[in-house]
């Protein structure tokens, strides 16, 4: 489990079969490298991965088939790019962000970022598998960074954040360019929501299946859930 707080970039390399290594660059790599041990879980653009051998400078690990399926490291475009790093929650440790489980439910795309006076504003795209966990003023984690959705468009299947310049600066959110992959985790307190309400159906990514069209915040109150 980890908070969406980046902690460090790093820069990840194809080896071969499944295997990655991972190479932290920035100056608070120190964070992720003081106590890595072997078999510890790091978020790597939002991706929980095992650390499967330690290095000077970072880690090896494995990414499985589904791994590859259904996050950006299955795309030709992850080699050689930065990534965001975190290492897993601490017993103890401030949240400071959300809950945010490593487990990537899809990939979206960057269509504009434009800088305001006080943040950037950047409009991601969401497939629907995603789509039906993001409420306004929710949480959502993209490449692993934990972010307030400050707009959703239903009809367009798109959602815009605000990014304060630290968020910005620290992380590969600045490399980002119109059309680059992203790696997105909905918030899983929308996912037990929706199991406690439709115990027994099968996820979708069709809302006309799961009646995930219904659910309202009239329809949240009247079961207890606001």
């Amino acid at each position: 489990m980890f908070t969406g707080l980046v902690q460090s970039l790093g820069t990840i390399k194809p080896l071969g079969g499944d295997s990655w290594q991972i190479t932290c660059v920035s100056q608070s790599s120190n964070v992720i490298m003081q106590d890595l041990a072997y078999g510890d879980s790091v978020a790597v653009d939002g991706v929980c991965l095992t650390v499967e051998e330690i290095l000077k400078d970072g880690f090896i690990a494995t990414a499985s088939p589904e791994t590859l399926r259904r996050t950006t490291l299955g795309l030709e475009e992850i080699k050689q790019r930065y990534v965001n790093l975190e290492a897993s929650l601490r017993v103890g440790s401030k949240v400071g962000g959300h809950f945010v489980m490593g487990h990537v439910d899809g990939v979206g795309r960057l269509l504009t970022a434009q800088q305001t006076a006080t943040s950037w504003e950047m409009t991601f795209t969401a497939p629907e598998a995603i789509a039906r966990y993001i409420v306004p003023k929710g949480s959502i984690a993209i490449n692993g960074i934990s972010l307030t959705v400050a707009a959703y468009e239903p009809e367009l299947s798109q959602f815009t954040v605000a990014v304060i310049p630290l968020t910005y600066a620290d992380t590969n959110l600045r490399y980002l360019v119109p059309a680059s992959w992203v790696n997105l985790e909905g918030d899983i307190l929308g996912k037990y929501v929706e199991k406690l309400l439709y115990p027994g159906k099968k996820q979708s990514t069709s809302s006309d299946e799961t009646g995930l069209n219904e659910i309202t915040p009239t329809f949240l109150a009247e079961h207890g859930y606001l």
